[in-house]
């Protein structure tokens, strides 16, 4: 049984406002079990210019077997970040911050954090992003009206992924954005409302990330007219749509790229890194010729694609298409190039040139590893990432097949793919080692934008998750992304247990065809209850976290706020486990919203039981926090 321990997150139960100005007083509270220490001081640590300041925490009152202490912390920096500090009566001390509770001092990058740049937009945290790679979507009859291009070797829509190159970048389907539009009353009925596309302009692959311009629709998909049609469509149901936009690199193509090859002192020769002065070689994405490399050092660039009126970010953020916000493609090694770093000034120029044009619009980074460094809130909302969730859930939940696949070269393998690692396939983790992971890869990110952080199971870049999934763990999976902090994502097809054993193969075509038969239904039926619950309960969006309990099989956490709190397990092999008195308050008074676990209150305290693989929640009430004027000892703590 695990015993309640001291916590604060950045939610509103414990921060009196997220979104502060510099040199603005922010109120945090500390959340104590009684009878904890005792403790003679609770006190706040911050770092303001790297010089530590320390504020005396009150006691303003107690409820539900917590107490609850009050700090005021003065905003210094853009990124504030701050600890609380607890004092024990036998002279122990202890240091809390965003990695956990600890008797040695802490690291200031796991610190909380109050971040004083302009908060995402509040429908962030209401969002179920929907991922569509628009080849493999739907193929509308207006795509007939579209011969292939030169470069393409199409493909039946029942026809199987090719996975060896050139098939793997060239196979073409033709699913077009008229196909979405006639599609969209399934993204109504999934319950989703936020959809991310893949790139859209006009290329020489099938994915698209090979822009040849920037500044109209690829007619394949239909063109500038269907992309407005799509996104009118998507906001009369109650969904935004974001695009994909590649900041490291265009395509070769590229009228940019083009006009400036072999031609030195063109207008857009700084816009790349030409090494020769013939103008004939260049800076690469990872070597590879189709993908010239952007050089942000030019001023030209940064107009042309980020800042002026009419550029790129800004032209479709406007009507007549009005989309709701970008994902940057490979965000990680944009403007970076050895001893170059010009990343921070690049996203802080894409953010301010958003708020200006489209202030409600969301900007997403990929950075597919640690992403830290980057997600301090001064650009980036949130992040498409993968090791704060997505791996160490694959770790968990999979259950590895040898089954041999092929790869870009043709070689065939039985080691399953996992993310790019050279590890020898999927590593098998605990659920205490998915817990680790998680607290590990969020500790150093402010919680305003953790919350905004993608959590799929999968991606276009990526193997589906049900794969290599445990039998009867999807559910277990899809409850966790709906669940825990962040934003849940769910990739086109995986609503219908569609498979692929690397980030090719899982591109396939959508299987309307089959989405009745036996197994596509009831997945689809498991997506629909589990983006409901997410959709049902704002805590889920924005409410505190806290872990209940943690074993090799189980986890058990509750997400919390004024108004409603969450009860959630979700297990492997399955649960039989006790809650201690006061963990989790409002239990008597749980009512079941998914999965059929056990609960019951005992003078033990809350048993929770399943047989695995399982994914239960339960709402609770409200947790009730002491106002400080109704404090019933307002006594300062002693040093």
């Amino acid at each position: 049984m695990s015993l309640p321990l001291p916590h604060h997150d950045g939610s509103p139960l414990y921060v009196s406002n997220d979104a502060p100005q510099l040199g603005e007083t922010v109120t945090v509270r500390l959340r104590v079990p009684a009878g904890y220490g005792p403790l003679t001081a609770v006190r706040t640590r911050s770092n303001p210019d790297h010089e530590p300041v320390w504020t005396d925490a009150v006691r303003i009152g107690s409820g539900d077997g917590w107490d609850w202490w009050e700090a005021p912390v003065t905003v210094g920096n853009r990124r504030h970040g701050y600890r609380f500090v607890l004092v024990h009566e036998d002279g122990r001390v202890e240091w809390l911050n965003q990695s956990g509770l600890h008797r040695l001092e802490t690291l200031d990058a796991e610190d909380f954090a109050l971040v004083a740049h302009p908060a995402p937009p509040a429908w962030l945290r209401e969002a179920v992003m929907y991922q569509i790679f628009p080849d493999r979507f739907a193929r509308s009859a207006q795509a007939d009206e579209h011969p292939a291009p030169e470069w393409a070797i199409p493909a039946a829509w029942n026809e199987p992924v090719d996975p060896v190159l050139p098939g793997r970048s060239q196979q073409f389907y033709g699913g077009d954005l008229p196909g979405i539009v006639e599609h969209l009353d399934h993204l109504v009925s999934l319950g989703v409302n936020l959809v991310y596309l893949t790139p859209v302009f006009p290329a020489r692959s099938n994915h698209r990330y090979d822009a040849a311009s920037f500044d109209s629709i690829d007619p394949l998909l239909g063109g500038d007219d269907a992309y407005i049609r799509l996104i009118e469509e998507c906001h009369a149901r109650g969904i935004r749509v974001i695009g994909d936009l590649t900041s490291n690199h265009s395509g070769d193509r590229h009228e940019w790229f083009q006009e400036a090859l072999g031609s030195p002192g063109a207008a857009t020769e700084t816009f790349y890194y030409f090494t020769d002065e013939s103008n004939t070689d260049y800076e690469k994405w990872l070597g590879t010729p189709t993908l010239p490399k952007f050089n942000w050092a030019s001023a030209a660039l940064r107009e042309r694609f980020i800042t002026a009126d009419d550029s790129v970010v800004a032209k479709w953020l406007k009507p007549p298409y009005s989309i709701d916000g970008w994902r940057i493609d490979v965000a990680n090694m944009t403007g970076r190039l050895g001893d170059i770093d010009l990343n921070a000034e690049v996203r802080q120029l894409l953010r301010e040139t958003m708020l200006r044009v489209a202030p409600d619009a969301v900007l997403f980074a990929e950075s597919t590893n640690d992403a830290t460094s980057d997600l301090q809130g001064d650009g980036w909302h949130g992040a498409m990432t993968y090791p704060s969730f997505t791996r160490p859930l694959w770790g968990w939940l999979g259950a590895p097949t040898r089954e041999p696949y092929l790869t870009a070269e043709g070689e065939q393998r039985t080691e399953p793919w996992f993310f790019g690692q050279p590890i020898g396939g999927i590593p098998s983790y605990t659920a205490a080692e998915f817990a680790g992971a998680v607290t590990r890869f969020t500790a150093g990110i402010p919680w305003r934008v953790r919350i905004a952080n993608m959590q799929p199971l999968d991606t276009h870049d990526t193997g589906r998750f049900a794969t290599h999934a445990a039998p009867g763990s999807v559910q277990v999976a899809v409850g966790l992304s709906m669940t825990l902090p962040g934003l849940p994502v769910v990739y086109a097809g995986d609503e219908f247990g569609l498979t692929g054993a690397d980030g090719e193969v899982s591109r396939t075509p959508m299987p309307w065809s089959r989405q009745d038969d036996p197994l596509p239904a009831e997945t689809l039926r498991t997506y629909q209850a589990l983006v409901g619950l997410r959709r049902a309960h704002p805590v889920l969006g924005d409410g505190g976290m806290r872990w209940l309990h943690v074993d090799d099989e189980t986890v058990v956490f509750v997400r919390e706020g004024e108004d409603e709190s969450v009860l959630v397990l979700a297990t492997r092999g399955g649960a039989n486990l006790v809650l201690a008195p006061g963990a989790v308050a409002g239990a008597s008074s749980a009512e079941r919203r998914y999965g059929d676990a056990a609960l019951a209150v005992t003078h033990d305290g809350v048993a929770l039981a399943a047989d695995g693989p399982a994914f239960a929640a339960w709402a609770l009430p409200g947790v009730a926090v002491p106002a400080a004027s109704r404090g019933a000892d307002r006594s300062e703590a002693r040093a």
